[in-house]
C-alpha cells in the first residue's frame, strides 16, 4: 500500500443543522479527523482561525442556504483548504433559482421556468400563462416534505397563492404530466448512480412526497433518467449528488426538477460516499467503492427500518475462476464511478438579479442568534432551546439532532391536526424510535 502523506481532514458542523457525515463514515482513515463548528452570527473570523489552528487541508460537509454566502467568503480566506463539496458545486443547494441558473448554464433539461423579482411583472405573467403551473418557494434546498411546493390550475389560484405566501422571487414552473404519476430520486457518487427510486403520489394527490401519502418503488428506473442525472452530476463536478427527475408522460423526455449535494440518505450510502472521499484524497491508497448498477432493486427489498441501521455494505466485482477467456459485465453497467474534476470560479452561473438579504435568516431558531451573539462553545451535537409543543414549527423540529424531514413533517401534521397535544403522546406512534423520543423530549417545555 502506498505511503502517500494524507491530508488533514476536518468535518464541518453548524449549530442546529443535522450532521450528514461523522468520522465513522471514513472508516479506516488512520489519522485524527478534526471537527469544526460554525456558530452563526459574527462567527466567521473565529471559524477561520480554528480551521487554520487545526491545520485542516480538507473540510467536508454541506452548507445550508442561509450560510452559503458567508462560506463563499470563508473559502476565499482559506485558499489552501479544499472544501468538499466545493462552494461551486454547492451553488444549487442555495435556492430553486440557483438550480434553474445551473441547469440553463449547462444545457440540462428542466421544465420551462419563469422567475420574477418584480411582483407586478409576475402578476402580469400570471394573467396570460398556460396552466397548470407549479409554484415553489425559491430559497433553500429543502421543501420540508413538499410544504413549499404548490400546484395552481388557473390565474385566480395563482394570484391568491402569491398574495398569501408572499414568495419572492416568484418561481413559476410548467407542470409536467408525470409518467405513471411519479417522479424519480437518483443519488450518485463519483457520477455513478448508487440508488434510485420512483416516488408516486397518494390517492387523490398530485405531490409525490412520501410524507404526504405517496409511495415509492425501486423497480424499473429508466436509463434515460440515470443518464440525465449523470450529466447533471458531471456538470456540477460533484463528489456526491442527488437529482429529482420527472418523465413527461407524453414524450418520455426526462427533466431535472431539483438537484443538490444536500439530501437524505441511508447510513450505508453515506459510508460509500466516505469510502469514495478516502479514495479521492489518498491517491489510491484506499479503494474506490464498487457499487453495481441497479443494486438498489435488491437492497430496496429490505425493510426501511433495517436499512436505517445497516452500515458498511460492500460489493466486490464478480471474478470467477476460469481456464479460458470469459466475458462478464454488471447489468447494463456502462455508467462508471470516476474522479470528480476540480471546480473553478467560472463554473458558477451569473445571478439573474441582485437580492437584498433574505428574510429566511429570521427563520433560524432564536437560540441560534443568541448563541452567536454570546459566541458560546458548542459540540457537533447541537444544543437546543425549549420549544412549545403546541406551536412548534417545522424549522424548530428540524433543529433536533437526528431529526429527518419526513419525521418532522409527520409530527407537525399531528400537532396541527390536534391529534396529539403533548410530546409524550408521540410514544404511541411507531414511526419515531423510542431512543429518539427520549432524546428529543428534553427540547420541549414541561
Amino acid at each position: 500500500m502506498s505511503q502517500t502523506k494524507l491530508p488533514k481532514i476536518g468535518l464541518l458542523y453548524l449549530d442546529y443543522v443535522l450532521c450528514f457525515f461523522n468520522s465513522s463514515n471514513l472508516k479506516g482513515w488512520p489519522d485524527k479527523i478534526e471537527t469544526v463548528v460554525y456558530h452563526w452570527g459574527n462567527d466567521k473570523a473565529r471559524f477561520i482561525k480554528e480551521v487554520k489552528r487545526k491545520k485542516i487541508d480538507v473540510l467536508i460537509g454541506n452548507i445550508p442556504a442561509t450560510a452559503y454566502e458567508t462560506f463563499v467568503e470563508i473559502s476565499k480566506a482559506l485558499p489552501n483548504v479544499r472544501f468538499l463539496p466545493s462552494l461551486e458545486t454547492q451553488f444549487s443547494n442555495k435556492s430553486k433559482e440557483n438550480v434553474t441558473l445551473f441547469c440553463d448554464k449547462y444545457g440540462i433539461a428542466t421544465p420551462k421556468t419563469e422567475i420574477f423579482y418584480d411582483k407586478q411583472a409576475g402578476d402580469k405573467y400570471l394573467e396570460t400563462a398556460k396552466y397548470p403551473k407549479i409554484v415553489k418557494r425559491s430559497y433553500g434546498p429543502s421543501n420540508y416534505g413538499g410544504y413549499f411546493v404548490h400546484k395552481v390550475d388557473n390565474k385566480k389560484e395563482a394570484k391568491a397563492l402569491f398574495d398569501k405566501k408572499k414568495y419572492l422571487p416568484m418561481y413559476i414552473q410548467d407542470a409536467i404530466e408525470l409518467k405513471d404519476s411519479g417522479d424519480l430520486r437518483v443519488m450518485l457518487i463519483g457520477h455513478k448512480p448508487v440508488c434510485a427510486f420512483w416516488r408516486y403520489s397518494g390517492k387523490g394527490e398530485w405531490i409525490t412526497n412520501t410524507s404526504q401519502g405517496g409511495s415509492m418503488s425501486y423497480d424499473n428506473v429508466p436509463m434515460n433518467a440515470l443518464e440525465l442525472a449523470v450529466k447533471t452530476s458531471k456538470a456540477a463536478k460533484a463528489e456526491y449528488w442527488a437529482c429529482d427527475i420527472a418523465i413527461d408522460a407524453k414524450t418520455d423526455q426526462p427533466y431535472v426538477l431539483e438537484c443538490a449535494t444536500a439530501f437524505a440518505a441511508f447510513p450505508y450510502i453515506r459510508d460509500w460516499i466516505g469510502q469514495y472521499i478516502m479514495w479521492d484524497l489518498s491517491e489510491g491508497r484506499f479503494q474506490m467503492p464498487h457499487v453495481p448498477l441497479y443494486s438498489w432493486e435488491e437492497l430496496g427489498k429490505i425493510s426501511a427500518s433495517l436499512l436505517r441501521t445497516m452500515r458498511h455494505i460492500h460489493f466486490s466485482p464478480y471474478t470467477p475462476s476460469t481456464d479460458g477467456a470469459y466475458w462478464l459485465k454488471d447489468k447494463d453497467d456502462n455508467l462508471e464511478m470516476e474522479l470528480t474534476e476540480e471546480s473553478q470560479l467560472s463554473d458558477v452561473p451569473e445571478a439573474l438579479a441582485p437580492l437584498a438579504p433574505l428574510a429566511d435568516e429570521g427563520e433560524l431558531p432564536e437560540k441560534v442568534k443568541v448563541a452567536a451573539e454570546e459566541n458560546e462553545e458548542s459540540s457537533p451535537i447541537a444544543r437546543t432551546e425549549c420549544f412549545d409543543f403546541a406551536s412548534v414549527t417545522l424549522t424548530q423540529l428540524l433543529t433536533l439532532y437526528g431529526m429527518d424531514d419526513d419525521t418532522a413533517v409527520r409530527i407537525k401534521e399531528l400537532v396541527d391536526n390536534k391529534e396529539v397535544s403533548s410530546f409524550e403522546e408521540l410514544v404511541d406512534y411507531e414511526f419515531i424510535p423510542k431512543a429518539n423520543i427520549n432524546q428529543w423530549r428534553k427540547a420541549f417545555l414541561d
